[in-house]
């Protein structure tokens, strides 16, 4: 019996890992797509997950709400700090402060 429990533990642990790394890649996209809209340059190498909850979605079913930061720039001087948040495979939310465009 222990060892079906250790083999279900260890199942998990690597969808877990999977989907964590598809749900990063995922957030690339999405921080790419925030830092296009904005005008914004968009650091890649940043984004790295910060919070992981749970959270009910639209159909009230249980679903994983990560938190992201990533970095981005108005200029070639200055990074800003912002997050992005996915519930599941989808956008929940997103804050991007406040900036002064330095590059018009």
């Amino acid at each position: 019996m222990l060892e079906y429990t250790l083999l279900a533990l260890l199942i998990v642990i690597v969808w877990f890992w999977i989907d964590s790394i598809s749900k990063r890649e995922l957030a690339i996209q999405f921080g790419k797509n925030l830092s296009k809209q904005f005008d914004l340059q968009f650091l890649d190498e940043t984004v790295a997950c910060e919070k992981i909850t749970l959270k009910r979605n639209e159909e009230g079913r249980v679903a994983i709400l990560r938190c992201y930061e990533f970095m981005v720039s108005s200029s070639t001087n200055d990074r800003i700090k912002c997050n992005l948040f996915l519930l599941g495979k989808h956008l929940h939310n997103w804050h991007i402060p406040p900036y002064i465009n330095t590059a018009s």
